[in-house]
């Protein structure tokens, strides 16, 4: 299991190879990077460790007005790292005294003397530090008086190299491109939240749903819409329905609803934890004439999302 873990708790280890970034999504984008990562770490016997920061350093870059939508909880990243056989997160508490701190200090004296290294891996396009100026130079000029080695991954050695976490964030708010945002992640976009009591309006139109409070508030929601979805509820796992929207032809509230209705599922599971995993968006929430209409289009939005999620067995 990946160990997740803050800089004041780990472990210096000089056999490390180490990269550092965002990371947000842990996208195709990322993985070449991360896959000689951790093939450098078994090539030298030791471990491979990536350097990540919370929150986004672009929050505190910009004053707090730029909230940044995460594609990955810190919690799912270290997960899907684990996955790729990474042995450590560092999470990095990124605050204004951090973005102060320069590049060549941060090599210094944070991955040469707190955590260690020996082979580190960097991204053709990174930059870090104060004001964005630590380049690969940066990296390469250190190198030499603190005894590493140095791995550039160049653009054409990243399958997905035009993939960002940017354009997958727009990809799901702006359209709810699920399908999009699947092939770009290399995995269906996952959102995880605990059901709470609704108004119970779903039961009455036959289609039951479990109402969800999204578990992390900085969770980039899809747009407005109904999604093909998989449920997993202890450790098993569920096709769906979703709808997120406020329901205009069954209430005039604007509050938004995270509704799933889960196939072949009859259980109580107030307060239990849901994750979701978005394949495709079926059509745009729209207001029907009448509850005979909805319950009509419901119908068909099941058989779609069925079909749908027939293709991924």
């Amino acid at each position: 299991m990946t160990t997740l873990t803050f800089l004041e708790d780990v472990t210096h280890h000089p056999n490390t190879a180490v990269t550092v970034g965002t990371f947000d999504g842990v996208h195709l984008g990322h993985r070449t990077l991360i896959k000689k990562l951790v093939a450098e770490a078994r090539r030298i016997n030791g471990r491979s460790v990536l350097v990540t920061f919370n929150p986004h350093p672009r929050e505190v870059l910009h004053g707090g007005h730029n909230t940044v939508g995460l594609l990955t909880t810190i919690e799912e990243r270290a997960e899907i790292l684990h996955e790729l056989g990474v042995d450590v997160m560092v999470v990095i508490p990124f605050d204004r005294d951090f973005s102060l701190l320069s590049s060549q200090d941060f090599i210094q004296k944070i991955i040469y003397k707190e955590i260690g290294v020996k082979e580190f891996i960097i991204g053709y396009d990174h930059q870090f530090g104060k004001n964005r100026e630590g380049t690969i130079k940066t990296v390469e000029d250190l190198s030499k008086l603190l005894g590493y080695n140095v791995h550039l991954i160049h653009a054409h050695e990243v399958e997905h190299h035009t993939v960002s976490s940017t354009k997958i964030r727009k990809a799901l708010v702006n359209e709810g491109d699920a399908a999009l945002a699947k092939s770009f992640l290399g995995r269906a976009y996952p959102l995880t939240g605990m059901v709470v009591h609704g108004d119970k309006k779903g039961r009455l139109l036959g289609y039951p749903t479990a109402n969800l409070r999204v578990e992390n508030p900085r969770k980039v929601i899809p747009a407005n819409g109904v999604y093909a979805v998989e449920v997993d509820y202890e450790g098993k796992n569920y096709g769906g329905m979703l709808n997120i929207g406020i329901r205009p032809t069954v209430t005039n509230s604007e509050e938004l609803r995270i509704e799933v209705n889960i196939f072949d599922f009859n259980e109580d599971i107030y307060g239990k934890n849901l994750r979701l995993r978005f394949h495709e968006r079926i059509r745009n929430e729209k207001k029907f004439n009448g509850l005979n209409e909805l319950k009509s289009q419901l119908s068909e939005d099941k058989e779609h999302c069925i079909k749908v999620l027939k293709t991924l067995y």
